[in-house]
């Protein structure tokens, strides 16, 4: 395949992946019933399963080792973070503060998950100042 053709649609299933999060967490927030809906809670986990097949391919056709590539794995120590605090920002059970400051924190670190995608430092932007 094509690593342009994967890359974009990588970059299109992120941004896939970030909207939704965003529009179910402030939905939640609101409380939203659709949040809970079937197509709410199964839909995320198409995108996110693209998203990571993407990501594998990429890093097979670049024959890059995640684990030695610092900016790579920056991203990856991210992307646990992020699933953590999306994990605390979508459960109900838990107080709405709580949840509205993981959703923001959530939303932070994926923007600077996508800061070290194109800066290729571990820093992402804070590397610029």
């Amino acid at each position: 395949m094509d690593y342009l053709a994967i890359r974009s649609f990588h970059e299109t299933s992120v941004a896939l992946s970030v909207t939704g999060f965003a529009l179910r967490g402030g939905a939640s927030l609101a409380g939203a019933r659709w949040v809970r809906g079937r197509v709410a809670k199964t839909l995320p986990h198409v995108i996110d399963t693209a998203l990571l097949t993407s990501a594998l391919m990429l890093v097979t056709m670049l024959r890059v080792n995640p684990f030695a590539t610092p900016w790579l794995l920056a991203k990856l120590c991210g992307l646990v973070v992020y699933i953590g605090l999306g994990v605390v920002a979508l459960r109900p059970t838990v107080a709405r503060p709580v949840r509205a400051a993981a959703w923001v924190a959530a939303l932070a670190v994926v923007g600077w998950i996508v800061s070290v995608a194109f800066t290729k430092t571990p820093w992402g932007l804070f590397a610029l100042i």
